[in-house]
């Protein structure tokens, strides 16, 4: 099942949620994204079917070894591209929604790219500073 944009963030959120509060249920991913509950219910059934995350039996939302590769995968790209968009001057209410929308439609070459880049310039930023 090809996962669209509104999955992972879904995935993003429950990976989000787990790591700040341990367990996490529809209403927490309900509260935290602002949608109703039976829109959470729907895409956690989705979820499901496709095999990202599991239901425990109390409730509680756990990623799959695949959810959870999606997740940090998206999480990942969300927090680099906000420091990205934040080194060329846009403020952080900004980059962060930017990056939100970019994290999701951003090829893994592009992304890459961006990456060694940043990772150059701050080795180059450390070698310059280690030179004065």
């Amino acid at each position: 099942m090809a996962l669209q944009e509104s999955g992972e963030m879904y995935l993003e959120t429950i990976l989000i949620l787990s790591e700040k509060q341990g367990q996490v249920r529809s209403i927490d991913i309900s509260e935290h994204m602002g949608y109703s509950k039976p829109s959470v219910s729907r895409a956690v059934g989705l979820l499901k079917a496709g095999n990202y995350i599991t239901m425990e039996d109390d409730g509680h939302i756990v990623l799959t070894e695949e959810g959870r590769a999606v997740a940090q995968k998206i999480l990942s790209r969300h927090t680099l591209l906000t420091q990205f968009l934040q080194s060329i001057g846009v403020d952080a209410d900004t980059a962060s929604a930017d990056a939100c929308k970019m994290e999701h439609v951003i090829s893994d070459e592009t992304f890459s790219a961006i990456k060694n880049h940043i990772e150059g310039y701050g080795s180059n930023k450390n070698t310059e500073e280690a030179k004065q």
